[in-house]
């Protein structure tokens, strides 16, 4: 594995659920390594400008916005939500300056069941060249999640998704009593298919289930999907009910990563069990930070992890899929998914 990671580009990256960012409303992020402004305009429309002003590189989040305009901190300069310069106030009355050859730098940006998410592209000459469709849950159309819980791992992007990823980490790490226990180990067999930019858990019926999978009703199947930049997918559907997840990996830079999790769900009762899916989530979330945190002390030590067997074969499949999206991009060519369908067997 790869000590230091390298960003995935020209793909959309999860920004912000789009309840935290109310109208007239602004939020300040750093995303590999860009300083980024989220904002909603009065009319409720979501932009994301380069956190910089091109006058003298003040940051926008410093300055003021009404809703409609951008004013920067230094010197009163605004912006649209396009990036366009608006006015400079510093201009004498008979002075002149073409404003329109002024501009922040814009993200393209999307709000989709409810998440804003982001283009993060390798040149900004390629921010209008975009073919790829913004990741999406299955079965609940545009409908909005109904929890979302994120958290920052003082981790890289890599060992971030590969704990995404791991399947031989959940009963140990994640030890509670209402989810799983090394003592209950059992041999699993899964198929799996590639899919767009990743690969796929084929849909299967859960044979041991947890609480949490017993209060969704009867009969579970379950369906997980992956796909580039980092961003997991589960549906699970029961006789007369339907949960999905999202868990959306976002580079904050070499060294941090931010994780959110959302869930969709058909459960009547679901609203009441709100409260305590969040602290759930925060629990889940939260186990996962700790151990991430404790393996970066020392990975400087011993760079070079290893993976072994079918239950670290999903890593393999993320690294080789990032090598062929690097590939295929510096060739100038169509993405060819290097994954093929296969039985993977562990224990967890």
């Amino acid at each position: 594995m790869a000590a230091k990671s390298l960003f995935v580009r020209d793909v959309w990256y999860y920004g912000l659920p789009g309840h935290e960012l109310k109208p007239g409303q602004t939020s300040a992020k750093t995303f590999l390594n860009e300083p980024i402004l989220f904002g909603r305009t009065l009319s409720g429309s979501v932009f994301a400008l380069r956190d910089t002003c091109p006058h003298q590189a003040a940051p926008l989040s410093a300055g003021t916005f009404d809703g409609n305009k951008i004013e920067c901190a230094f010197h009163g300069w605004t912006f649209d939500e396009t990036g366009q310069c608006t006015s400079i106030p510093s201009l004498a009355s008979s002075q002149t300056f073409n404003t329109t050859c002024l501009k922040a730098q814009a993200y393209p940006v999307r709000e989709v069941q409810g998440n804003i998410w982001i283009y993060m592209a390798s040149h900004a000459s390629h921010q209008g060249q975009i073919d790829l469709t913004v990741p999406q849950v299955p079965f609940f159309g545009d409908r909005p999640y109904q929890v979302a819980y994120s958290m920052q791992y003082a981790s890289d992007i890599d060992h971030a998704v590969v704990g995404l990823l791991d399947p031989a980490h959940i009963s140990y790490v994640h030890r509670a009593w209402w989810w799983r226990s090394p003592a209950k180990l059992q041999e699993v067999t899964k198929q799996f298919k590639p899919s767009l930019h990743g690969f796929t858990m084929q849909r299967h019926q859960l044979e041991e289930q947890t609480l949490l999978y017993r209060l969704i009703g009867a009969n579970p199947e379950v369906e997980i999907s992956f796909q580039l930049p980092g961003i997991r997918i589960e549906h699970i559907s029961t006789d007369k009910n339907t949960v999905c997840s999202l868990t959306a990996m976002t580079p904050i830079s070499e060294t941090k990563t931010e994780v959110t999790t959302l869930l969709y769900a058909t459960l009547p009762w679901f609203p009441l069990f709100k409260p305590l899916a969040l602290r759930f989530m925060h629990s889940f979330l939260e186990q996962d930070r700790v151990i991430l945190a404790k393996q970066n002390t020392r990975l400087q030590d011993a760079p070079a992890t290893k993976l072994v067997g079918d239950a670290d074969t999903q890593a393999r499949w993320y690294f080789r899929l990032k090598k062929e999206f690097a590939r295929s991009a510096a060739e100038d060519r169509p993405f060819v998914n290097p994954i093929k369908a296969k039985t993977l067997r562990w224990r967890s």
